[in-house]
């Protein structure tokens, strides 16, 4: 590029001094008085030259590569790699706190239950406790092993006076007279209800002995 400039320089540097001669001949011609002859052709002459600036040559660009020459992809650059700055393990501080206080609030006590209503007048038998358990209901295979013996029971009794339990409380030693006890005793018990202090009827219980005896 600094080549160029300097040859348009010199080249216009020689146009500047060939007009400057050519001006000066023909000033010189008019002066001496030389012919139209010579003047038209300096003109002509004159005319011809035509000083123009020669364009810069513009910049070499790389020839194309053949056709048949793979192009090689540009170079792949990786950036750089990213330096990660360990951060900090974080400060842990431990407070401890006071354990907590529990106060414990009183409970209450249950209300005490009701005093067990009073029976102004127990219950009584209707008609004869004798009769409850007959010979008749003598098991049969005690009556054969000739078995016999006095059985204690408790039963218990509702509002209405018919027996609701049997409970044995002394043995008479044989099982199959203790139960035959307390089943015929259910069916054939009859109560005249207790009475509480209120006037309504109320349950209650009663306790005796059924003596089992081999009849004769």
């Amino acid at each position: 590029m600094a080549y160029a400039d300097h040859s348009q320089g010199s080249s216009r540097t020689i146009s500047i001094v060939i007009v400057a001669l050519i001006h000066a001949v023909l000033g010189y011609a008019f002066v001496t008085g030389l012919g139209m002859k010579y003047v038209k052709k300096a003109a002509e002459q004159l005319n011809v030259i035509d000083v123009k600036e020669e364009p810069p040559p513009p910049d070499e660009e790389p020839p194309p590569p053949p056709p048949d020459q793979p192009v090689e992809p540009p170079p792949v650059v990786a950036p750089p790699p990213i330096v990660q700055t360990p951060a900090p393990a974080p400060t842990m501080t431990v407070v401890r706190t006071p354990p907590p206080v529990v106060i414990q609030t009183p409970v209450a006590a249950p209300p005490p239950p009701p005093p067990p209503k009073v029976a102004a007048q127990r219950a009584t038998p209707r008609g004869r406790p004798g009769e409850w358990v007959t010979d008749a209901d003598y098991p049969s295979r005690a009556q054969r092993e000739e078995r016999s013996g006095t059985t204690g029971f408790r039963v218990e009794i509702g509002t209405d006076g018919r027996v609701t339990n049997c409970t044995v409380t002394s043995s008479s030693g044989h099982a199959d007279l203790d139960a035959e006890t307390c089943r015929l005793l259910p069916r054939r018990a009859r109560f005249k209800p207790a009475v509480g202090t209120d006037g309504q009827p109320m349950t209650d219980s009663f306790s005796s002995r059924i003596v089992w005896r081999l009849p004769e």
